[in-house]
């Protein structure tokens, strides 16, 4: 347990979050001597990397309560998978199998990936093993499951109860036509298996059987075991009443109908859990990650170019702040997250709790000496030409014989990572620009000065000789332009290495050499 004072007072978000919970539910918490977190799916598309964010947000909210206080609590992680098909996702192959079962439940439609029974089975799986690599501690719940189960009975038969209460508080927020058709039961269709969004007509709140106006055709059912789900709104504030859930968060985009499923859970009889509204997702273009447009950077992506504690991190800072999420986020993720465990070693306690790697690693950051930066690593991917991790080691240990693999385990899977980027990301990218005669002259008096200083020097005093030769070259004005014309004829981009680093790594005769092929 860490010092109290230290928890009392700190401003990391996580503790912030929970001494608040603590607090709020005090009574609820000490009465069922339990704390239930939950986060939400919706499996109508890909998982995407927002859904992962919920979950590594709470999980870190969970790794600050059991430094406060010890209690039996669980993580929900809630599939919505009843949710009936609306549109086709963009991003999935083989389509026509979704086209033409558009309206079904999601665990009723065939997976167009033929790896399971249906594509929210599907889809529940990819998120469930992508989670597990992280190694989340989290229930699974289905929705399909829990309606057939008989799981949601009794909370059905709670809300046909309170039926009219619940409709005073969803009517008057939609628009006088669909007041006229909005029902809180979804039947599924009988003859066609889809989810319909119809009038009710009447219902009889001791049995649950109800009758519905199907354009003219009656379809009578009865809300139980699965023959009826929710309107989502309702159906929120019915798993929070089910499961007895103290807190989730949402995507800000849900405020309006958080607010609204609050007061129906208190309708049906329980206090509404607390609630964390987070900003949303942005891609490149500073529009919404959409898991049917599969906008952004998904999450496979990420893990094929960077860690998964990097993406941890990245979920860590300022969640009510919006974040752009696309693939040249990643290179500088990866940086921020080798630069945050390189100060932790040498922080006080209260600088460890306010480091991400504290929340990423659950209090127990690596503790590994920190080689090189990622976009270092990837200017020596182009450098070396390097295909495999084995031949970038050899590489690295031609200058750095006592760095080893074994010793350097995060630098070791970078290695791959940044092969893995440079290829798909960087190399189709680059532009290299050939200088004219005034520019060629300048990196000639470059190679000049590089010939002449000693590969002992430290890579600020390398970095010095390559201020000087900017300055006496024209550039001292603006020695910005003369680093940028380094990095577009040696690397093919605006922005590169800090450059007496990358000398003193890669050497002086390899440096000069590249530069020589670049200018000739």
């Amino acid at each position: 347990m860490l010092d109290n004072n230290l928890i009392q007072s700190t401003s990391s978000w996580p503790f912030v979050e929970v001494r608040k919970l603590l607090k709020d539910r005090k009574d609820i918490i000490k009465k069922n001597n339990k704390i239930t977190f939950q986060t939400g799916y919706g499996p109508s598309g890909l998982p995407h990397i927002g859904t992962f964010g919920e979950v590594a947000r709470t999980s870190m909210m969970i790794n600050a309560l059991q430094h406060i206080q010890k209690i039996d609590h669980e993580l929900i992680t809630f599939s919505d998978d009843m949710d009936g098909l609306r549109k086709v996702p963009d991003n999935i192959p083989n389509d026509k199998v979704l086209k033409d079962n558009l309206g079904k439940p999601l665990t009723s439609i065939p997976d167009p990936f033929k790896k399971f029974k249906s594509f929210g089975e599907h889809n529940n799986e990819m998120l469930k093993k992508f989670l597990n690599k992280f190694n989340f501690k989290f229930s699974f719940k289905s929705s399909t499951e829990n309606y057939k189960s008989g799981n949601f009975n009794n909370s059905l038969m709670r809300v046909i109860e309170k039926y009219n209460e619940i409709m005073n508080i969803i009517l008057p927020t939609l628009r006088e036509e669909r007041r006229k058709t909005y029902s809180p039961f979804l039947p599924i269709c009988p003859k066609t298996g889809k989810v319909l969004e119809i009038p009710l007509l009447s219902m009889d709140q001791k049995t649950g059987n109800v009758v519905f106006d199907n354009y003219g055709e009656k379809i009578e059912t009865n809300i139980l075991n699965g023959n009826c789900k929710l309107q989502w709104k309702v159906d929120w504030a019915m798993r929070w009443f089910t499961f007895d859930v103290d807190f989730e968060m949402y995507g800000k985009d849900l405020t309006e109908s958080a607010i609204l499923s609050k007061k129906i859970c208190k309708t049906l009889g329980k206090n509404p859990p607390n609630g964390f509204a987070y900003e949303l997702f942005l891609d490149e273009n500073g529009e919404k990650i959409s898991k049917s447009k599969g906008n952004g950077i998904s999450i496979e992506q990420w893990l094929r170019y960077a860690s998964p504690e990097s993406l941890a991190l990245y979920m860590y800072p300022n969640p009510k702040r919006a974040k752009k999420l696309y693939s040249e986020v990643v290179p500088k993720t990866v940086d921020e997250y080798l630069t945050n465990i390189e100060k932790y070693i040498s922080q006080d306690m209260k600088g460890k709790i306010l480091n991400p790697v504290w929340h990423v690693h659950n209090g127990k950051p690596p503790k590994e000496k920190i080689v090189m930066p990622f976009s270092m690593l990837l200017n020596l991917v182009g450098s070396s030409n390097a295909d495999n991790k084995q031949v970038l080691w050899k590489f690295i240990n031609r200058f750095h014989q006592e760095i080893k693999p074994n010793d350097h385990k995060i630098l070791d899977s970078l290695t791959e990572y940044a092969i893995n980027y440079f290829k798909d990301k960087v190399e189709p990218n680059k532009k290299f620009k050939i200088p004219n005669e005034k520019e060629k002259k300048a990196l000639k008096n470059l190679i000049l000065k590089l010939e002449q200083i000693d590969q002992k020097l430290n890579p600020e005093e390398i970095q010095t000789h390559v201020y000087t030769v900017g300055k006496e070259n024209g550039y001292e004005k603006n020695l910005r332009d003369w680093f940028k014309l380094i990095y577009e004829v040696v690397f093919g981009e605006e922005n590169g290495p800090r450059i007496g680093f990358f000398i003193s790594f890669f050497g002086l005769n390899e440096t000069i050499k590249l530069i020589n092929d670049k200018i000739k």
